[in-house]
């Protein structure tokens, strides 16, 4: 399970270990006068039903691991940059060392600082922004392949942006401001993409930013050319957003003083090195993607970020592959007699072997110019990517209706109740379905205690036909439900009518209540009633009859449209081993405590999805887990008269850890072989087409 508590604690620990005279210091935090109530009202404790203090959807067991975010912020704090500079005035208590550390280093931080900047762009259908680059030579900055590729691709033997709205090129820019407090702007265009990594290598792309203008770029970050030592000080400047895939939002929110979109510094050390990677404990989110990880000693750069496990590990690229790259470059094409800022300068045109860096076949719209400093006002908008797998689809029809939000429908509510006779045969979801290597078992569910008993067994397994429900018993809405879908052999039936399940007290289950005509809910399936439909004719029947169970539905609003959403199974059978065709999901809702109540009901504002199957291309088990909320609808006023526009519905991709941790349950090391396992340090983007899904 991914145990917040234990995480937090060994986190601290380690970094105490490692450094005393931090040690010191956050010891005497944990001593100091009101610590624990301070570490209670910066995470807003609050009480669930299930009885512990909760951060966002965190259990915290008791006031010890509260404080212990106070203690890691001052361990590793996320500072403001302000003219250039880090401050260490403003917003920094509890961080004297680090204050005087980083203030002894100050004419090293400062040209890093001036040649880090936040890439932005325009026409881009979603974002404002996507990632962080810097300087490495004159006029080339450095990005994670990851972030590029939000705004270009390769086409042929070169490189061109993609287009954005209205058949629009997406424009990228970079601003080397974007500093807490200040509204000025130093924005250079990006003209030209140089080389974007191939995947499996290095997540490295480079760039070339234009050069005019009467305010000139500053001087490149040298890049180190020796191995980076374990302990070795360091610091992350970058961007980092608001990651809706933490599952701590609230120890984010204390360590990141809430504020996102903006330049900071976050102090750390390295804590490891692999042949490609270099690892490191700075703080850092979705946003920090291509920041430069500094040697604090030299003020040279060890390394470009590109991903991390909050709370376990950051990870880097080897400045020493940089390095290779843009020599690779260079050997390609004729020097620049551009002035000098490092070793081997060069003004960032050419193309690595094999790769003809050009223009993009349609110049892009120029950015503002590097000299116009003006006021702006605009909506950020955290940063998201996409990564291109798979076979392209077509984008989803956004208004397609939808197929697991049934309508209120009480007339068809089945008057002659079956008995527990009807249903004893039922074997249930099956934990060996995709092989006997491939054991995929039932979630263990944290909250043990409100798992409604069946027939005295505290499982509170209900089988069904190829699914299985576990019900809240204080929510009297199913914690989970898992099934196990055969592509090769699915049927199409007429659907049924709703139904109590015999095996459980009546008071225990929700028929009526909230679901009705508009504005109250539809009664939405977990499991899909379309995805238990298959095997023999009568294995199909008694799937399609088995998913009427209003044990297997949550409340939803009526016109859930929600696309991708509805057709992650589908997606996930085109991608499962072709000979066989199978896979196995689990959904279910989200509890929390601030869920608003209807009719009796407290209502769960957003869900989740887990699908695990063998890959048809690599032969080994993948699992991947998405969430989808409803909670504009819930705090849509009009939702109250049934009058309204239809939002559309947005489902995002997370790690199966962040479900973990959020929904309170255990998916047996599931989390093992997600590709989100260690993801790319950049929030999740909304799913827009099935092939931003990322599969392995």
């Amino acid at each position: 399970m991914y145990d917040f508590e234990s995480r937090l604690r060994s986190a601290v620990k380690s970094l105490e270990k490692r450094d005393p005279e931090l040690a010191s210091e956050m010891k005497a935090v944990r001593k100091r006068p009101g610590a624990v109530d301070e570490a209670r009202n910066i995470l807003g404790a609050r009480q669930p039903s299930g009885g512990l203090e909760s951060t966002g959807g965190v259990a915290v067991a008791n006031a010890q691991t509260a404080l212990e975010t106070i203690v890691l912020r001052t361990g590793r704090p996320v500072l403001a940059i302000h003219q250039d500079q880090v401050d260490l005035d403003s917003g920094a208590s509890d961080v004297e060392v680090w204050k005087e550390r980083l203030g002894g280093v100050r004419s090293l931080l400062e040209p890093a600082i001036r040649a880090a900047g936040r890439v932005e762009l325009a026409h881009d259908p979603q974002y404002e922004w996507v990632g962080t680059a810097w300087l490495v030579r004159n006029d080339v900055i450095v990005t994670n392949r990851h972030v590029a590729q939000v705004f270009g691709r390769r086409n042929g033997d070169r490189y061109v942006f993609r287009m954005g709205v209205d058949q629009q090129l997406i424009v990228p820019s970079i601003d080397f401001l974007e500093e807490v407090g200040r509204t000025e702007e130093r924005v250079f265009r990006i003209e030209e993409i140089l080389h974007i990594e191939e995947d499996p290598g290095p997540d490295i792309a480079l760039l070339r930013v234009s050069s005019g203008g009467e305010i000139p770029l500053a001087d490149p970050i040298v890049l180190s050319s020796s191995p980076a030592e374990v302990e070795r000080y360091v610091a992350v400047i970058g961007y980092p957003a608001r990651d809706s895939r933490i599952p701590e939002p609230d120890l984010m929110a204390s360590i990141f003083g809430d504020i996102y979109d903006k330049k900071r510094l976050a102090p750390g050390q390295v804590t490891g090195s692999t042949a490609t990677e270099l690892l490191h404990d700075c703080s850092t989110l979705g946003g920090n993607s291509g920041s430069v990880v500094l040697d604090l000693k030299t003020g040279k750069a060890l390394g470009l970020h590109f991903s991390g496990r909050f709370l376990v590990a950051n990870y880097a690229v080897h400045a020493a592959l940089i390095e290779s790259r843009l020599q690779q470059l260079e050997g390609a094409r004729p020097r620049s007699g551009r002035r000098g800022g490092s070793a081997g300068s060069t003004n960032g045109h050419g193309s690595s072997p094999g790769v003809t860096a050009s223009r993009p076949s349609t110049t892009p719209v120029p950015a503002a110019s590097s000299s116009d400093a003006r006021t702006r006002a605009s909506l950020t908008i955290p940063v998201h990517f996409s990564i291109e797998l798979g076979r392209p689809m077509n984008r989803v029809d956004a208004q397609a209706p939808s197929r697991t939000a049934d309508p209120g429908d009480d007339d068809l509510i089945e008057t002659t109740l079956e008995s527990r006779e009807d249903l004893s045969d039922r074997a249930g979801y099956d934990s060996e379905f995709l092989g006997r290597n491939a054991e995929v078992a039932l979630p263990a569910i944290r909250a043990a205690r409100d798992v409604l008993p069946v027939d005295g067994d505290e499982s509170g397994l209900l089988r069904y036909e190829h699914f299985s429900v576990v019900m809240s018993r204080s929510r009297r809405l199913c914690f989970l439900s898992a099934v196990n879908i055969d592509g090769g052999t699915t049927r199409r039936i007429k659907r049924t009518g709703w139904k109590l399940d015999p095996r459980i007290p009546t008071d225990a289950q929700i028929i009526h209540e909230c679901y009705g005509n508009p504005p109250k809910f539809s009664r939405g399936h977990m499991t899909r009633r379309e995805d238990p439909i298959w095997g023999s004719s009568a294995e199909a029947g008694r799937g399609n009859s088995d998913s009427m169970h209003v044990t297997n539905v949550v409340p939803q609003m009526q016109p859930f449209n929600a696309p991708v959403w509805l057709g992650l199974e589908d997606y996930a059978l085109e991608h499962a081993r072709e000979d066989d065709m199978k896979i196995s999901v689990f959904t279910g809702p989200y509890f929390t405590a601030r869920d608003p109540e209807y009719d009796g009901v407290q209502v769960p504002r957003s869900f989740w999805k887990v699908i695990a199957f063998i890959h048809d291309d690599t032969g080994e088990l993948s699992a991947t887990g998405y969430e989808m909320s409803q909670a504009d609808f819930l705090e849509t006023p009009e939702f109250v008269f049934g009058q309204y526009t239809t939002p559309e519905h947005v489902t995002t991709q997370v790690p199966i850890r962040t479900i973990e941790s959020r929904a309170g349950l255990s998916f047996q090391g599931l989390s093992a072989v997600d590709p989100l396992d260690r993801a790319p340090e950049a929030p999740a983007r909304p799913l827009r087409y099935f092939h931003e899904i990322r599969l392995r």
